[in-house]
């Protein structure tokens, strides 16, 4: 009995060891999603870079080490939809007069539409120059967004849909999965901006403060009257 089962037992064995390397080497392999730090005169918040996105994802994260952010404004901050940031002619825009969201590195970035990263609440993304002017959707280089956006009930979501595919190319058609729906109906985001503008983050701390943020009183430019600055770092 026991010569019989003894070698069937060490060849299981035998075999899991050999396995193990690979399943070893498959979680070493799983890439780090980097994590910034976004201290604000409004409180900290932190951020999740996504590796679908690794244009955007590795210039954000050359700019934050280059302190390129520090200092500059939430210079545009409109309550339900979003507060934006990362002109660097912020940081010296003691003039209410100028307007600030033209500024930038000189340079824009591709996009990178990914499926399954879309406009939830917190959702980091690439700010951008009009469509009249800037068909290729490329994304400025520096001004970003992070959105607050609003409760889309199914059925609202639904007529959205509808809406922004009879505008599209049906290679371009946007479908949103059950759980895109569940998100949108339950924590809320910008679903219209959805193939629109590149997501490449998603807020992971903070979200209190995005509302504080958020929820600042204005000047006609939706400027905040008071100041909300901003200083980054890498710390994953």
């Amino acid at each position: 009995m026991h010569r019989q089962f003894l070698p069937r037992y060490f060849m299981l064995a035998g075999v899991l060891i050999a396995c193990l390397p690979a399943a070893i080497a498959q979680v070493a392999a799983k890439p780090v999603r980097h994590l910034v730090e976004i201290n604000t005169t409004a409180g900290r918040m932190v951020v999740e870079l996504y590796n679908e996105t690794p244009l955007h994802r590795d210039n954000f994260l050359k700019l934050v080490r280059e302190h390129y952010y520090d200092s500059t404004l939430f210079h545009r901050v409109i309550n339900g939809f979003m507060i934006q940031g990362g002109d660097p002619d912020s940081r010296k825009a003691d003039d209410r007069g100028v307007q600030l969201g033209n500024g930038g590195p000189g340079y824009t970035i591709p996009p990178e539409f990914r499926t399954g990263l879309f406009h939830r609440k917190g959702a980091l993304a690439a700010a951008r120059e009009g469509d009249d002017v800037n068909p290729k959707k490329e994304s400025s280089g520096s001004q970003f967004y992070l959105v607050q956006g609003r409760i889309w009930p199914p059925a609202d979501l639904a007529r959205l849909q509808d809406r922004q595919n009879s505008m599209r190319p049906d290679s371009a058609a946007i479908h949103y999965t059950p759980a895109q729906v569940e998100t949108y109906g339950s924590t809320g985001g910008t679903p219209h901006l959805d193939g629109n503008y590149t997501v490449f983050g998603q807020l992971v701390e903070g979200m209190d403060v995005l509302d504080r943020i958020a929820a600042q009183p204005c000047d006609v430019q939706d400027r905040p009257l008071s100041d909300v600055r901003m200083w980054m770092r890498v710390i994953k």
